[in-house]
């Protein structure tokens, strides 16, 4: 039964099943990056900044409890499994808390709002951290080379694409309502339907590995500073934090550019579903040009060749023809498709570096400090989005020809020249990262010989 489980492995089906996880947690966190600072200013009654920070506070209390609840799965010893019955735990209020998120309640007092929206807001972080970081430790357990791992990330990032489109979507559905607070509330009960349901899929599908239920020596803090000491772990995790902050702060910004700077607020939702189409059909290109080349060499290509098309965005302007405006994300999304998904495929290999050298797994720790660095980016990205706005004079509600501009200037260039400067910060990172598939392949072999060792 151990020898068959030790040689299981998912199918395409079963990746495509399993990535389902991962696209209710993109759905959340894009409609919070795309949409949610734009509801809190126009529905919720909040000043941009206090909106800004309403988004921060939520995710920096999910980031800090992610490392937490890694480690906890780690050390899990449940009958279902130390990281799958984490699914079934968190699923409803996942999708209860979000459906709240997108009331518009009558406080006439702003305090009592901004309470009520970051409360609610922290509730669905606290859900959302119970399933994605045990979800996302499975994917090294599950998934045992090099190339499977690119794979499996690549099923993972195609749902994640998929769930942002459907973060486009709600948008779409209230306008179609009517956009007032009836629409959003009714988008939001169907979306939150959509977020519990897939993880009982994803539970049916996945399995865990016994030879991966290793019980470490290694206390909590002093894992963390074996962490910190990982040379290969600091450099991914940099680069991965500056794609990150590059990608919340363009996705924080793209609405109101539309709406605002180009002035055409209709071509938001296409514009960003032709984005979103391209990276889906990017992905599998970039998952074949893969094989038998270093993760780090194309996360340096994608990242570059996205980063020269936000100039395009710096340049344009409501005079522009339509057409480029659309061309111009989509160059944006072959790139970016992967830059997204690189990281990811190399944080496998980084676990098995670190179980070479402590002869522990511990993928919730290194899951859970990963997933800290993504959401307090995209965090910080969103508050500073909304300090600026503040700053600026910029008034949620007003029409383009209204707002200052020093708003619409700002608005300009943190949608373009701000992520590009971010993102080649992230390749001048990236160029240092030394873990190759030369050297990865000596780490298994090592690994390997140490448990032929163990076992005889």
């Amino acid at each position: 039964m151990q020898s068959n489980l030790s040689e299981r492995r998912l199918s395409s089906a079963g990746m495509a099943v399993y990535a389902l996880g991962d696209h209710t947690v993109n759905l959340v966190l894009s409609a919070a990056s795309l949409l949610y600072l734009v509801f809190l200013m126009e529905n919720g009654g909040l000043s941009p900044f206090l909106a800004g920070l309403v988004v921060w506070i939520a995710r920096f209390v999910d980031a800090v409890t992610d490392p937490a609840m890694g480690r906890l799965s780690d050390r899990t010893r449940w009958r279902g499994g130390r990281r799958r019955p984490y699914f079934l735990i968190g699923a409803l209020p996942f999708g209860l808390f979000f459906a709240l998120m997108w009331w518009s309640v009558p406080f006439e007092s702003e305090s009592l709002r901004f309470v009520y929206y970051a409360s609610i807001y922290v509730c669905v972080s606290l859900a959302m951290t119970c399933v994605s970081v045990p979800y996302l430790a499975l994917i090294p357990e599950m998934a045992t080379d090099y190339d499977e791992r690119t794979s499996l990330n690549t099923f993972r990032s195609v749902a994640a694409v998929l769930g942002t489109l459907a973060a486009v979507g709600m948008q779409r559905a209230t306008e179609v309502g009517g956009g007032d607070a009836g629409a959003w509330q009714s988008t939001a009960a169907i979306t939150a339907i959509w977020l519990v349901v897939p993880w009982f899929a994803v539970y049916a599908i996945s399995f865990e590995r016994s030879t991966c239920n290793q019980t470490g020596s290694l206390r909590f803090v002093e894992g963390i500073r074996v962490l910190v000491a990982h040379r290969s772990y600091r450099i991914l995790s940099t680069l991965y934090i500056l794609s990150r902050i590059a990608i919340d702060l363009i996705g924080t910004m793209l609405l109101l550019y539309f709406t605002y700077w180009i002035g055409r607020k209709g071509d938001f939702a296409p514009t960003l579903g032709l984005f979103l189409l391209i990276v889906v059909l990017a992905l599998p290109v970039w998952l074949a040009v893969s094989r038998n080349r270093d993760k780090r060499t194309l996360f340096i290509v994608g990242a570059a060749w996205w980063s020269a098309i936000q100039v395009a965005l710096f340049l344009a302007d409501s005079s522009w023809p339509r057409w480029i405006l659309f061309v111009i994300p989509s160059l944006a999304a072959v790139g970016y498709a992967v830059a997204e998904m690189m990281p990811w495929a190399m944080l496998g290999d980084v676990i098995d570096e670190d179980e070479l050298a402590t002869g522990e797994r511990r993928e919730g720790m290194y899951v859970g400090f990963f997933t800290f660095l993504r959401k307090i980016g995209g965090a910080t990205a969103i508050l500073a989005t909304g300090a600026v706005l503040e700053l600026s004079g910029f008034v949620g509600g007003l029409a383009p020809d209204e707002q200052p501009d020093l708003a619409l200037g700002s608005i300009r260039t943190m949608t373009s020249l701000a992520p590009m400067a971010i993102l080649l910060l992230a390749i001048a990172v990236a160029t240092r990262y030394s873990l190759t598939r030369e050297a990865h392949a000596r780490t298994v072999d090592a690994l390997r010989q140490k448990q032929r060792m163990r076992r005889a």
